[in-house]
């Protein structure tokens, strides 16, 4: 798992959290137990009726048992969307 993570270090992510929540930053830092620390990040919330909003958090720390899945993302592709046209029910928490 470390060397996944070491590729994607000072790149853009997105993470997926146990309780739904989706946070994307720049990966700057992790630990043995996928402890993540995202530089420049942000919550995206979706809703079905007014798009996504995105919540500024800076730098922040996602436990690593609180992480479902972790992805690089395509900056250019993700510039290109319109995210305030998109509606969207926010993700269920996942059950254990």
């Amino acid at each position: 798992m470390a060397q996944v993570l070491d590729s994607f270090m000072n790149k853009p992510v997105n993470i997926v959290t146990n309780d739904g929540r989706i946070i994307i930053g720049t990966l700057k830092g992790f630990d043995q137990t996928i402890n993540l620390i995202l530089d420049d990040s942000h919550e995206r919330v979706f809703s079905s009726t007014d798009g996504v909003e995105h919540v500024l958090l800076g730098l922040y720390i996602v436990r690593g048992d609180n992480v479902v899945l972790i992805g690089e993302i395509d900056e250019e592709v993700d510039k290109s969307i319109n995210f305030s046209q998109i509606k969207a029910e926010p993700l269920s928490a996942a059950k254990t």
